[in-house]
C-alpha cells in the first residue's frame, strides 16, 4: 500500500506523535510518500526511513498513492483537498488539533490506525462539497470547499443585506453579519455555532445559516443539494469577504455568487470501530450526565 502525508508546521509538543507516525510507517515496511513543504519542515525534526520519495501539487498525488494521510486538526485535513481533488484518493486525518471531527483519529492510537488501514479493516465516506463561481473567478481552479463558504462582512460595524435567490426564485434578503452555506460535513462547524442544525453526512442537503441576523425570525434553513443559489450583497462597505472553508478573498459588493453542489465527492476513510453517532456523542459530549448509564 502506498501511503502520503500531508501536514503544516507544529510546535515541539507535536513532535513526538509525528514521529509515531513515521516509526509505525517503517515498522509495517511502508515508504511514504510526503508533501514537499512539510519534509522540508520535518526533515531535521523527525527521524525519516532511507527510502523518502516526495511530492509537490495535487499531479505528484494522483494515481501515486492509495491513501493520504493528513497530520493535525480539521483544518489542515481541509487543506489536502487542493491535492486530492478530483482523484477520489481516501483520506484519513490524525488529530493533532482540538476537536477533530474530520480527523478523527486519536493521536494516542496512531499504530492501531495504521494497521487498520494495511489490513483494509475501513469503510468510505463519500462526502459531498459546493463548488462557487463568479465572473471575478474567485478561487480559481480550488473553488470548492468540504465544510462551507460564507459571505461576511469586512470592515465596519453595519450589517449586510444579501439577497438569496434558489433556482432564480426569490428566497429573503438577510439583513445580519453574513451567511453560511454548508455541507452535512460543515454543519457541525461554523454554521452549528451559528445555531444551525447538524446533519447526517449521508444526507442529500445543504444548509444556509445566517450570521448574526436582525430579524430573529429568520432562522436557518436546509435545502436541496440540487439547486442552484445565487447571492447578491447590498453594503454600506465598498467591500465585503468570501471564505471557501479556511481559504478568504476580498470582494467588491458588485459581484454576484453562484453555489451549486460539485461535480465530486471526497473520500473520507472510517475506520471499522468508529462510527459517525459515536463522533458527536464524544466531540459534542452527549451523554456526559451520568443518568444515561
Amino acid at each position: 500500500m502506498k501511503i502520503a502525508i500531508y501536514g503544516r508546521e507544529f510546535n515541539n509538543s507535536v513532535l513526538p506523535f509525528v514521529q509515531d507516525v513515521f516509526d509505525a510507517l517503517q515498522h509495517f515496511g511502508i515508504e511514504p510518500l510526503i508533501y514537499d513543504k512539510y519534509y522540508d519542515f520535518i526533515k531535521d525534526k523527525v527521524k525519516l526511513g532511507a527510502d523518502v520519495q516526495l511530492f509537490t501539487d495535487h499531479l505528484g498525488l494522483q494515481n501515486n498513492a492509495d491513501i493520504l494521510i493528513s497530520l493535525g486538526g480539521d483544518g489542515t485535513l481541509l487543506d489536502t483537498l487542493a491535492l486530492v481533488r478530483k482523484s477520489g484518493t481516501p483520506v484519513i486525518g490524525i488529530n493533532f488539533g482540538r476537536l477533530g471531527f474530520l480527523a478523527s483519529v486519536n493521536k494516542n492510537e496512531i499504530k492501531i490506525a495504521i494497521e487498520a488501514l494495511l489490513n483494509q479493516q475501513f469503510s468510505i465516506d463519500k462526502r459531498s462539497l459546493l463548488n462557487i463561481e463568479s465572473k471575478s473567478n474567485l478561487f480559481g481552479e480550488e473553488n470548492f470547499a468540504l465544510n462551507d463558504i460564507t459571505i461576511h462582512r469586512r470592515d465596519n460595524t453595519a450589517m449586510m443585506i444579501i439577497h438569496a435567490y434558489m433556482n432564480d426564485e426569490f428566497v429573503n434578503s438577510y439583513w445580519a453579519d453574513g451567511l453560511i452555506i454548508a455541507t452535512p460535513t460543515g454543519s457541525t462547524a461554523y454554521s452549528l455555532s451559528c445555531g444551525g442544525p447538524i446533519i447526517f453526512p449521508s444526507a442529500q442537503n445543504f444548509v444556509i445559516t445566517p450570521i448574526a441576523p436582525h430579524n430573529l425570525n429568520v432562522r436557518p434553513v436546509i435545502i436541496p443539494d440540487d439547486v442552484n443559489l445565487r447571492f447578491e450583497v447590498e453594503a454600506r462597505s465598498t467591500k465585503f469577504l468570501v471564505s471557501c472553508d479556511s481559504r478568504t478573498v476580498t470582494v467588491d459588493r458588485s459581484v454576484k455568487i453562484t453555489i451549486t453542489k460539485a461535480d465530486f465527492y471526497v473520500n473520507l476513510i472510517r475506520l471499522n470501530n468508529e462510527s459517525y453517532l459515536t463522533t458527536l456523542r464524544k466531540k459534542l459530549l452527549w451523554g456526559i450526565d451520568t443518568r444515561n448509564y
